[in-house]
Order: structure tokens, then sequence, then C-alpha cells
């Protein structure tokens, strides 16, 4: 999973990003400190994997994991070369989802490029140079579709679709709010890779204080859960700063830290569930002597698909799935105690892969 940070400059952007990754992206108070994109890589925790690795006595433990995309703070007129231009949102075109950071909090120590606090004013400033740079994508493919549209029936309905979603964007709506005709023209669409045809998480950045209530008495705070609401995105109150500082700690000290500030988990916490949600997404299991690894798919995905993450011939030579959940595998002691009780199912092509399930695929190639 790939997730773009967008923000304005002195949000608390990379702040965040450096807390996430702990990559030591440079973090300044001035506009355009981020020259480059920086990316980092997080682990996905998730305690089945050490319970079942125990277990198995397995030698490696591989989690599954998110990249982190950090782009510099865009403004007003960055899809036209203002700041550091458009070249950063092309960075974010591969991302499966992207991550707003949005400022909640006052202080007059840390300047505002607008000049005061308005987090609806913001989202909206984001929205608008990501909407003019899909219509710059836009507009050269219609331009280079239309040529060959004149003999071709099936490029003449693309330049159809291609207008009907720019004429969407030049009314001020995002793509992801673009009704499809049909499966063909959704899949038509996310081909287009469009910036806003992206799910949004929004990350409301507050001071400490705000962070015990979740930011229930912020007004900024309620405004953006009342707008993700509407647009059907995800949002999840953070302190930049706290999550930093807790980043430097380890397990021990950062449970007792959270524990101190009323917490129950880490804004990275937070963050995973909210994209994990938001994508549909589940992880399943596999355990041996060798590794003990979670993996990353779509809810809804059948055995032999998810047989293809691990490697094209799983899926190609797919003969079943032998599947039992993470926890009666643990109840019952070992595999082998799970077999004989009879709790390991024998799954076939149909089988559709549950959160937990720990899996070994039989193949032949």
């Amino acid at each position: 999973m790939k997730l773009g940070i967008v923000g304005l400059p002195n949000v608390g952007k990379s702040t965040l990003f450096n807390s996430l990754t702990k990559a030591g992206a440079e973090s300044a108070n001035y506009p355009f400190c981020t020259i480059d994109p920086n990316v980092g890589i997080v682990t996905v925790p998730d305690f089945r994997l050490g319970l079942l690795a125990d277990m198995y006595n397995s030698r490696k433990v591989t989690p599954a994991v998110i990249e982190f995309v950090d782009i510099a703070g865009l403004v007003k007129g960055a899809s036209k070369g203002e700041g550091l231009g458009n070249q950063f949102l092309a960075n974010i075109r591969e991302v499966d989802a992207i991550v707003h950071v949005v400022r909640c909090f006052e202080d007059s120590n840390i300047i505002h490029v607008d000049g005061s606090i308005d987090p609806l004013r913001d989202i909206e400033t984001i929205n608008l140079e990501l909407i003019f740079s899909d219509l710059e994508i836009l507009e050269r493919r219609i331009a280079k579709t239309s040529k060959g549209a004149i003999n071709d029936k099936s490029l003449a309905h693309e330049v159809e679709i291609l207008k009907n979603i720019q004429a969407h964007l030049e009314n001020g709506e995002l793509a992801i709010t673009y009704s499809a005709a049909d499966e063909d023209e959704a899949e038509f669409i996310r081909s287009l890779n469009l910036l806003t045809a992206k799910p949004v998480i929004y990350a409301a950045n507050v001071t400490e204080d705000d962070l015990a209530d979740d930011g229930a008495s912020n007004e900024g705070v309620c405004a953006v859960k009342k707008y993700a609401a509407e647009q059907g995105s995800e949002v999840f109150v953070i302190c930049a700063q706290i999550e930093q500082e807790i980043s430097e700690l380890d397990d021990d000290e950062k449970k007792m830290f959270l524990e101190d500030l009323g917490l129950e988990e880490s804004g990275l916490d937070k963050l995973i569930k909210a994209s994990y949600r938001l994508l549909g997404l589940i992880s399943y299991l596999t355990a041996g002597e060798t590794e003990t690894r979670a993996w990353t798919i779509k809810k809804g995905t059948k055995a032999p698909q998810a047989a293809g993450k691990i490697h094209s011939d799983f899926e190609r030579g797919f003969i079943r799935a032998e599947v039992v959940n993470y926890q009666a595998l643990l109840d019952a002691g070992s595999y082998a105690a799970a077999k004989e009780k009879g709790i390991v199912g024998l799954e076939g092509k149909d089988y559709v892969v549950k959160d937990g399930d720990v899996i070994l695929f039989r193949f032949n190639v």
C-alpha cells in the first residue's frame, strides 16, 4: 500500500512524515522545505504475527508494509507552477490514497501561508490544485484520443467519457464523486490515475490539549469531520509534534507515554486502521519455520488471487487452500492438532479469504 501525504506548507505535514517513518525529512518553519518527495516504509503492527512465529519457531517475521510519499507543501497556483509547482503532484499519481494533513491549531510562532487558520479553506485550496492538475491531464488525453476517434467508435466513446469527467471537474467537483455508467467505464477512469479520484484520509493536526477528547471541542476538527463524512472520506485526529516525540521511544516507553496522555493508540495506528477501512483491505497470514508473514489483499479476494500475491505460479497452478483462523490455530496449539480437530478447511477456487486466515496453498505448475 502506498500513501501520499499532502497539505499546505507549515501544517505539520513533514513533522508527521518524520514521526511515521523516522526517515528524517527536513522539517522547518518555512514553505517548500521538502524539496524532493521523501519516501519512507512503515511496517504494519500485527500482534498475530508474533504469536504465530512463536508457535512455529519461525526464523523470520515479515509484516505488511505501507509506503509513505511526502510531497512538498502545495500553495495556490501549484498546478500552474507556483511555489515548487506541478512536478510534485506527479509524484502522487501512483499512490493508493492521499493523506491530507489539515492544520487545526493556532500558534503565533508558526506562520500560515494564508495568514489565518481555516481548515475548510485549506482543504479547498488543495482540492482546487488537484482538480487543475487533473484537468491538464484530461485536456492532453482528449487532444490525443480525438485524433483517432473519427474512425474508431471505441476511441470516440473514450473521448465522450473524458469530456464528461472534464465537465464534472470544471464544476468544482472531484473525480471520485463522478458516477460511472458501468464497470468498464469505471475501470477506464481508474486507468487515468486522476488525483481527485483517489480516496482521501484527512489528518486533523491539533495541539496536545485537543487530543484527549479526539478534537471534539475543536471547531476546526468538527468542520473537517463533517466535511469528510459528506465526502465518504476517513478522518483521524493527530498531534504531529506528539507523534514525533513518540517515535523516539521504544515500545514500552511508548505505551507508558500514551497512557499518560490518556490515549489508547498512536497516530500511526489510527492512520493504518483508517487506510485499511478506506481501501477495503485485510491481511491473511502464512506461517512456517522459515517465515511467518502478513499479506495485504482487498476484501472479497478469492483464494487463487490471494495466492497470486505470493507468486504468480501459486495463482496459475492453484489446487486448493488449507485454511484455519489464526485464533483457532493458537487455541489448538499446533497445525497438526488443528487438523486433528477438523478445524482446517480445504477450500477451492471460490473461497473468499477472510482477515486473520492462516493459509497453506497447494499448487502445481
